[in-house]
């Protein structure tokens, strides 16, 4: 007999203001479900969270918690008052026996227990707050985005935490990778209405996809049938008035049904836009060093990044990915070594602090610049990649409301924040995209887009993100930050660095990497050593070459088949020939890593 649920929620109705949040919301969570709390940005996720967890009474319907059992909730804003020291928040509430799991949850998530919340940073009070709830071993716990502000190695170890226990959670997160790994169940946040499927988030975008397409279909039969009944009611027979008006009602009814229905919100219009081509070179670093305050953030690093390259640098909360990446486009100079910047460079920036938004401002004002020269409302039009457009129009095209046109940036959710914050960078031509943590807080519909938008981009793209998933869909190499200076080159994406990286240490035991200088996309070819003898970065540079000509047949495939279309040059002529310039350059890259592969699997033979 299967056991009673944790908690159980029953026609639950909620109204914010103007359309109801929630109508009619029944659901159950058992022990030991594993659960995964998706929806648009704005969906009502946190909120539906906040009526689980207690803190939100509902309008109508009716929360139940079996006696005896406990709701844990990891709110996105956690109040510290009262509390000297982050650890103190941490522990209070956990029974002096059970202190040595607060000490492993700060541990796990790199929390320095002995910080004063006053002080604390936004990134180390969410830490704060998620190892208070794994101390406090809830029966259910309650987790809106955990994984934000945790390096890889903390998402791991989460990862790994929650693979292991048996108490049952609701999970909202944009690492999808996450999601993927933990999850049994899914719970579907879309218009008001919460759709359960009793399968894992891996199996939640076939789905999703599937329920649109049912919607589809019922809306156009829909509209069919109002079509014939308003047609029979112009051109029906007039003398028989009785039987007329059943029609008519039928009609009237048809009508609301439809005008009942709550359309689908829209996915946002982004784009890049590319400026003229760069140089082939966009940067070569040489020999660079730098430390702050002892550490050594990187030692003798050597990279060469060409047009059209996709480098993402991975590694643990304060490495120093930031700064390296701050380096590599010029913003802070090594303490020694060489970066040379190539011609022609026209930069676009995505910071992860989002400096350029001010609290005070209004979107209107973000957009149009007058937020950075202190005037207010000073002009009613965004330059859009040269085309003047109203501020207002182009909001909409991020999702944005009018009625938030005027309101304070300090308003917004993280997830609007992010898209305002990408509304500006899109406003403006770049062949360089610099990405410091873009995926915080975007909804996965958003996610799938900006990575569309990154695989037709035809400029070059530097990235910091400890998304797994994100890096393995967008970069060809990854630049691994791995302590005590070390900053190593792979090819591919994360997944590709975790297979490399396994197969080195496996090669040989107890030997770190060194960096090494590479272009981002194929290594400088070394000459077969005298002896036939495969060296340490010979084996290494075979084992990699597969995956990188596998990511370039599947470039070279997508740009023919763009090609392809026979309008295209007509249509779009300088889309073509971006594109016929992109084709012939990685089938110049391909030539290149295929002969390269022949010299050295040719050198492996010979080794015996």
């Amino acid at each position: 007999m299967a056991e009673p649920p944790i908690l159980t929620l029953s026609e639950i109705a909620l109204t914010f203001g103007g359309d109801p949040l929630f109508a009619d919301t029944s659901l159950a969570i058992h022990p030991g479900e594993r659960i995964a709390l998706v929806g648009r940005n704005g969906s009502g996720k946190s909120t539906l969270m906040k009526v689980m967890a207690g803190s939100v009474t509902p309008d109508a319907g009716t929360r139940f918690l079996r006696p005896g059992l406990s709701v844990g909730y990891m709110a996105q804003e956690a109040d510290f008052s009262g509390y000297a020291t982050l650890a103190d928040f941490v522990t209070a509430g956990v029974d002096g026996a059970e202190v040595w799991r607060a000490e492993m949850a700060m541990e796990g998530v790199k929390l320095d227990g002995g910080q004063d919340p006053a002080k604390a940073s936004g990134g180390e009070k969410r830490r704060a707050a998620l190892a208070r709830i794994l101390a406090e071993a809830p029966d259910l716990m309650l987790l809106d985005e955990p994984t934000n502000h945790l390096d890889i190695e903390a998402i791991s170890w989460l990862e790994q935490y929650l693979a292991d226990t048996r108490t049952a959670f609701v999970c909202v997160s944009h690492d999808r990778a996450f999601l993927r790994n933990l999850t049994d169940r899914t719970l579907w946040v879309d218009r008001g209405e919460v759709r359960r499927l009793n399968e894992g988030f891996s199996a939640f975008e076939e789905w999703r996809d599937h329920v649109f397409d049912e919607e589809d279909q019922q809306r156009h039969k829909l509209n069919r049938l109002i079509k014939a009944e308003a047609r029979w009611a112009v051109e029906g027979i007039s003398a028989r008035r009785k039987r007329n008006q059943g029609r008519v009602r039928r009609l009237a009814e048809l009508r609301e049904q439809r005008s009942a229905q709550i359309a689908r919100s829209g996915t946002a219009r982004m784009e890049f836009d590319d400026a003229a081509k760069s140089g082939k070179l966009v940067v070569e670093a040489e020999h660079l060093n730098k430390a702050f305050g002892g550490k050594t953030i990187v030692a003798d690093f050597s990279i060469r990044v060409q047009r059209g390259d996709r480098v993402a640098l991975v590694g643990p909360n304060g490495v120093g990915k930031t700064t390296l990446l701050n380096m590599l486009t010029g913003q802070e100079a090594p303490d020694s070594g060489r970066v040379r910047l190539g011609t022609n460079l026209v930069p676009a920036l995505f910071d992860q602090n989002r400096a350029v938004l001010k609290s005070e401002a209004t979107l209107w004002e973000t957009l149009t610049g007058d937020a950075d020269i202190g005037v207010s409302g000073r002009s009613d039009q965004i330059l859009v990649r040269g085309t003047a457009r109203h501020v207002v129009g182009y909001l909409k095209e991020f999702l944005f409301i009018e009625a938030q046109a005027r309101g304070p940036v300090s308003a917004l959710s993280g997830g609007e924040k992010a898209r305002l914050l990408l509304a500006r960078l899109m406003a403006k031509e770049s062949n360089l995209l610099i990405l410091d943590e873009p995926t915080n807080d975007l909804d996965v519909e958003t996610l799938d887009l900006i990575q569309e938008l990154i695989s037709d981009y035809a400029g070059t793209v530097l990235l910091v993100s400890h998304d797994r998933d994100f890096i393995d869909r967008v970069a060809t190499t990854t630049v691994a930050m791995e302590g005590d200076g070390q900053a190593v080159i792979y090819a591919g994406g994360w997944s590709d660095y975790q297979v490399q990286r396994a197969a080195g240490r496996q090669d040989e035991p107890g030997r770190k990497p060194a960096a090494k200088k590479a272009h981002a996309q194929t290594a400088p070819v070394k000459k077969p050593e005298p002896q036939n003898r495969m060296g340490f970065r010979e084996t290494r540079r075979l084992e990699a070459l597969p995956g990188e000509m596998e990511q370039l047949e599947a470039e070279i495939a997508r740009l023919e088949g763009l090609l392809g279309d026979a309008e295209l040059f007509n249509r779009d002529p300088d889309k073509f020939t971006k594109a016929s310039a992109a084709l012939t350059l990685r089938q110049e890259k391909l030539a290149q890593a295929e002969e390269e592969w022949l010299r050295l699997e040719e050198l492996r033979e010979q080794a015996g």
